[in-house]
């Protein structure tokens, strides 16, 4: 239990490292006051530009990968071997902990972004199969809706009913479906201004990728 406790202790540390905010230090900006005040990839590429935008993206998808693929399995030090059925919640627990440390990180004032590019990576080292699962259904939501925001929801909402269903093939499930569930949540809360600005009508589109603007226009 104590070697669990301890890859979730780093794997929060490790989403404490909002890449936006680090890189926003070296150029004098704190991206949280820019544009639409998130820290994430999106933003950082509507206000710093692409070359930032991207190696934004990069490292929030692979702090992501990093936490589920290799803090969760890797031996630590000094921390004696824990039962199967420990372990098995080690990916969710690094998982979890890793997004929560990217929404409230230690080193920003608990001020981060919404979590979507590390749940991606997070995603990615569990089961790729999951990641096409949300890939698909974020892409449809948006060319469909114009909405990036409804499409991160529902693109989450999808992981955990492909998990359920027993995509990906992951043994034992429960744990994978637990920490699915709970992502969800947590994306639902962090796009909560999101959900509000939909139900205003004022909530901005994605138009480069929106099939259906010409004939809601």
């Amino acid at each position: 239990m104590s070697g669990l406790i301890l890859r979730g202790v780093l794997a929060y540390l490790l989403g404490s490292i909002v890449a936006s905010l680090l890189i926003g230090r070296f150029r004098g900006v704190d991206i949280r006051t820019l544009g639409s005040g998130n820290a994430g990839a999106t933003n950082a590429l509507r206000t710093q530009g692409k070359a930032v935008g991207l190696t934004v993206l990069v490292i929030d998808l692979a702090k992501g990968y990093l936490a589920s693929a290799v803090l969760a399995s890797v031996p630590l030090p000094f921390v004696p071997a824990t039962s199967a059925a420990v372990s098995a919640w080690s990916v969710p627990v690094c998982s979890l902990a890793v997004m929560l440390g990217h929404v409230y990180p230690l080193w920003y004032g608990f001020r981060g972004g919404k979590g979507v590019a590390t749940l991606v990576g997070v995603v990615l080292g569990i089961a790729p199969a999951l990641l096409l699962v949300f890939l698909v259904t974020f892409l449809v939501t948006v060319m469909l809706s114009g909405y990036v925001s409804l499409g991160s929801m529902l693109g989450t909402l999808a992981i955990a009913v492909a998990v359920w269903l027993g995509v990906g093939h992951l043994s034992p499930r429960a744990p994978v479906l637990a920490f699915a569930i709970a992502a969800f949540f947590l994306i639902v809360y962090t796009h909560r201004a999101n959900i509000a600005r939909l139900r205003a009508g004022t909530e901005s589109r994605a138009r480069r990728l929106w099939l259906l603007k010409s004939s809601a226009a």
